[in-house]
């Protein structure tokens, strides 16, 4: 099965021999083997695993934390587009671990407010903490 997964920054991951992909969507935690039904879905800030064959014909497994986007599955072909996709060689828990602290206190600030709440800055503090989430979840599958 081929796969793809696009950020704004490019092609972040491609393979045409992918046997199962397994993410968070807007439905539930879904595992995409060949030949799955077509569907269109949302993703959820989480983490993500690919199992697929490497030049060898060995078989490898991809872990990535994983934001907000969108996921096509037709025939044989599986297209992600997300926000941000980072690989767990890539991760940088120190900084996730202090973006997790931040976001928790803008939430805790935001939600303390004496004043209106401004719900816009509320909701940006929260998904910047799945986001921290997600990585410090990868983090651990280390």
């Amino acid at each position: 099965m081929e796969l793809k997964i696009l950020s704004f920054w490019g092609e972040v991951f491609s393979s045409d021999t992918v046997s199962s992909a397994t993410l968070m969507t807007g439905i539930g935690e879904i595992t995409v083997l060949e030949d799955h039904a077509p569907l269109l879905t949302s993703i959820k800030p989480s983490t993500m695993y690919v199992v697929y064959k490497d030049k060898h014909g060995t078989d490898k497994r991809d872990d990535f934390a994983i934001w907000s986007g969108v996921v096509e599955i037709s025939n044989s072909s599986v297209k992600i587009m997300a926000d941000m996709l980072v690989d767990i060689d890539d991760l940088d828990l120190d900084k996730a671990e202090r973006a997790r602290n931040e976001a928790l206190a803008l939430m805790e600030k935001y939600k303390n407010a004496q004043d209106k709440v401004d719900m816009e800055k509320f909701i940006e503090a929260e998904d910047m903490l799945l986001k921290c989430i997600a990585q410090l979840k990868l983090g651990n599958m280390k």
